[in-house]
């Protein structure tokens, strides 16, 4: 199973608001896998920001983000994917 995070960038324009997408997915081990959510629960429970690199590219989770726990199923296949999403400030 691979990890699978999305970051969204939001951009304003006048009243309208366009979302551009850009996914990055990266499959860990599970040593690297637990080590990173360990990290994550610690970050939140402290009420810290959370920094994690995804295949080199830096990601600042902001402790003012919302965490959703995500289950897709389809073709014989499931998936559950633990969301943080924020908006820029």
């Amino acid at each position: 199973m691979s990890v699978y995070m999305a970051v969204h960038a939001l951009t304003f324009a006048g009243n309208l608001l366009a979302m551009s997408e850009k996914d990055i997915t990266k499959e860990y081990t599970k040593d690297e896998f637990v080590s990173k959510l360990r990290r994550l629960a610690d970050s939140i429970e402290s009420g810290e920001n959370f920094r994690i690199s995804i295949a080199g590219e830096p990601i600042y989770v902001p402790d003012r983000a919302r965490f959703t726990i995500e289950h897709e199923r389809g073709d014989g296949e499931n998936e559950i994917e633990f969301q943080a999403t924020w908006e820029d400030e």
